[in-house]
């Protein structure tokens, strides 16, 4: 991702590059990010893993052809709704403008909301289902002018959108780590908002944000790739934009954060997208960017280490996608995205 019409959005600080971002490294707590980018960034931090198992057969991506589907679009936010056994996605960035449109997927074609009210036009929001509310949480992105801190709750039974007005919230910031925990509220994880990588963590309580003390959070950062695992609960963060290093996968059991080692790492990317798999039971991590060069890998979070798949076929590489588990297709899916700055606009679907 270039620096452009988004300008300091991050999409932002993504064309990150490794001159100039040792040419950044002054001041505050980017000579730390800078001493670890020289291994994350300049060298190649990711090894290759092995090939796919043997006996297993080879994973492969599947491009869908729904009758109908969303415009292209990048930086959307999109999740599973158990409420209305449908995925849900909402905004992004078509190239010329931000968006506000919602569209849901039944595993055969997309269909478009038309909403009594909607959330305002913006792209790198993010959105989770709270198990105890039983509905969908939106919360963060940006417009185009300014870095958004509003919280908007999807009703999948209704159908309908509706502004919540908590007592206490998170920061405006873009691109923040929006998850299912695994006590079955949704979390909000940093986030940047225009000066910094925010280093909090809140939890919905269903009316209100509660900020977190927590013993040890992942280092501050935004656009990091997070999948939770349905059947261990555990979450799983990796990569994304930081001042400190974000060449790193972390997991979180509802109690704590857990700095992991695993010997294989995937190259350094922001923007992933990340969904729990069950065909495979892990976590699955595609595409993202990595200095400004769109990727198109795929990776598994084996829950000690990362293991890629050598996928017969693959998406073009993109980053800024949305990624979910469709039960009623029984497979994870990918929508949009962009590749080298052009919105994407195509449904793939993982065959394990």
């Amino acid at each position: 991702m270039k620096q452009n019409q988004f300008g300091d959005f991050l999409l932002g600080r993504a064309e990150e590059t490794c001159s100039n971002a040792l040419a950044r490294g002054n001041g505050r707590t980017r000579r730390h990010w800078f001493l670890a980018s020289i291994i994350g960034c300049c060298v190649v931090v990711s090894i290759a893993s092995s090939a796919t198992a043997v006996g297993r057969r080879p994973e492969r991506w599947v491009r869908l052809s729904p009758a109908t589907s969303p415009p292209a679009r990048s930086y959307l936010a999109m999740t599973y709704d158990p409420a209305s056994g449908k995925i849900v996605m909402f905004g992004g960035y078509d190239g010329t403008g931000y968006l506000n449109d919602t569209w849901t997927f039944d595993g055969t074609t997309w269909s478009q909301v038309a909403t009594p009210i909607s959330p305002p036009r913006r792209a790198a929001a993010q959105i989770a289902y709270d198990a105890s509310t039983q509905k969908v949480v939106l919360f963060g992105g940006y417009n185009g002018t300014r870095y958004l801190g509003d919280t908007w709750i999807w009703n999948g039974k209704t159908l309908r959108w509706s502004r919540a007005q908590p007592a206490h919230s998170p920061p405006p910031v873009t691109s923040p780590m929006v998850f299912a925990d695994p006590n079955g509220s949704v979390d909000v994880y940093g986030g940047f908002d225009g000066r910094f990588y925010q280093y909090s963590m809140w939890q919905w309580t269903g009316s209100d944000w509660n900020q977190l003390s927590l013993v040890m959070l992942p280092y501050a950062r935004s656009s990091a790739a997070v999948g939770v695992n349905a059947v261990t609960g555990e979450v799983v963060l990796f990569g994304g934009l930081a001042d400190i290093n974000p060449v790193n996968t972390w997991t979180y059991d509802g109690t704590t954060w857990t700095l992991q080692f695993p010997p294989t790492q995937p190259l350094w990317v922001y923007s992933a997208s990340a969904a729990f798999d069950p065909n495979l039971n892990a976590v699955v991590l595609f595409g993202g960017g990595s200095g400004g060069v769109d990727q198109n890998t795929t990776w598994e979070w084996t829950g000690s280490d990362w293991q890629q798949l050598r996928t017969a076929r693959r998406p073009p590489a993109r980053e800024g996608a949305g990624m979910a588990y469709d039960p009623t297709l029984g497979h994870v899916i990918i929508f949009g995205g962009q590749n080298s700055e052009v919105p994407l606009g195509d449904t793939w679907k993982l065959i394990p």
